[in-house]
């Protein structure tokens, strides 16, 4: 299930408006998809989208259209707008189940269609004589919804492969120079160890380290071998933590383009943390297709990559993610933990795990 919040508020007056709304607010043109917009609420807007159940498995799309009314209610949304992508015979008995469970949640259903081929045919018309059997026609870029999206920089990609692909390990020979890079930051991080650094002068080295190459790297575009060893300095949960508190929330933009590029670039093997780091800026920006498929980039036993898809699963509010740390916040949050760090070499028998 796929959680959006719009931060630019979108002015919905009707299903051709909505839509032309739907796939800026998923980042992407669904085809194969129900999305169910939740409006009249504290928190704006948000869209869900799931993928069309089956018409025969009528445990399954139960179980979504009860989990959706659930993520609305419990996120005090008092209205929805449900639209399905696909043929009839799938599209209108899901949408008919998600409007009875949105309603004996104590959601009103405003309105509800199929869409397919340009044209969309409502669901809840009673009026024969206003619906014609062959839909209705709608071009999604005459719309001041299409104009306000473009305007405030979105983007809707063909469908949700380009959208995964967009955050896709990079290949060729841009590959194997992050792959030479990679293997250089390994080797100038297991030199460390033959300094005979303790346990907690080695992490507070990574930290400085990490601190310092952070500052940089948002002050411009880093090489091969920043990336790289920005990819491995993440690998320690401060660094992590120092890169998460600088985030910044309200410009997200930025930030959005910056962690991307490290996914893109990094090793698989390092991936974990700049795809979270992704996944919560796009969250937090209102970009729940990209935290989604930047999410399917991390270890799912990773802290944080629980934590988002926990938020998106559940439709909690961004604000439930952030840290509301200062970097100094944070240094006094982990001195008490670095003073727990055992003072020993290390060495010997122990190893680094690269």
């Amino acid at each position: 299930m796929s959680r959006t919040t719009g931060r630019t508020p979108m002015v919905i007056r009707s299903i051709p408006d909505a839509i032309a709304a739907v796939p800026y607010l998923l980042g992407y043109h669904p085809t194969d998809d129900l999305v169910v917009i939740g409006h009249d609420g504290p928190h704006n807007m948000c869209a869900i989208r799931v993928n069309l159940p089956a018409p025969d498995d009528r445990a399954e799309l139960a179980a979504t259209a009860e989990r959706v009314a659930d993520v609305l209610a419990g996120n005090r949304f008092r209205r929805a707008l449900v639209l399905g992508y696909g043929p009839a015979d799938r599209v209108d008995p899901a949408a008919s189940t998600i409007g009875d469970h949105l309603t004996a949640h104590g959601l009103a259903l405003t309105d509800a269609a199929r869409v397919a081929a340009g044209r969309w045919w409502s669901l809840t018309c009673v009026d024969s004589g206003c619906c014609v059997p062959s839909g209705n026609p709608y071009d999604s870029s005459t719309t001041v919804v299409a104009a306000q999206a473009t305007l405030s920089g979105k983007v809707a990609l063909a469908d949700r492969s380009e959208l995964a692909r967009s955050v896709a390990p990079l290949t060729g020979p841009a590959r194997t120079r992050m792959r030479q890079a990679t293997a250089r930051a390994e080797e100038r991080l297991r030199s460390w160890v033959s300094e005979g650094l303790t346990r907690s002068g080695f992490h507070r080295r990574m930290t400085e380290e990490g601190r310092s190459l952070l500052r940089r790297l948002h002050a411009g575009a880093g090489t091969d071998d920043d990336i790289a060893w920005l990819g491995v300095l993440l690998t320690n949960l401060r660094v992590r933590d120092e890169a998460w508190v600088r985030i910044d929330d309200d410009h997200p933009d930025h930030e959005i383009d910056f962690w991307r590029d490290v996914l893109r670039r990094v090793d698989e093997a390092y991936a974990t943390a700049p795809a979270c780091l992704l996944a919560y800026v796009a969250y937090v920006a209102g970009d729940g297709g990209l935290a989604n498929v930047a999410l399917e980039r991390a270890d799912p036993e990773y802290s944080m990559a629980n934590l988002l898809g926990w938020a998106m699963e559940t439709g909690a509010p961004p604000s439930v993610v952030r840290l509301n740390m200062t970097p100094e916040d944070l240094a006094a949050a982990h001195a008490a933990q670095d003073e727990r760090l055992t003072d020993g070499a290390i060495g010997g028998e122990e190893r680094l795990d690269l």
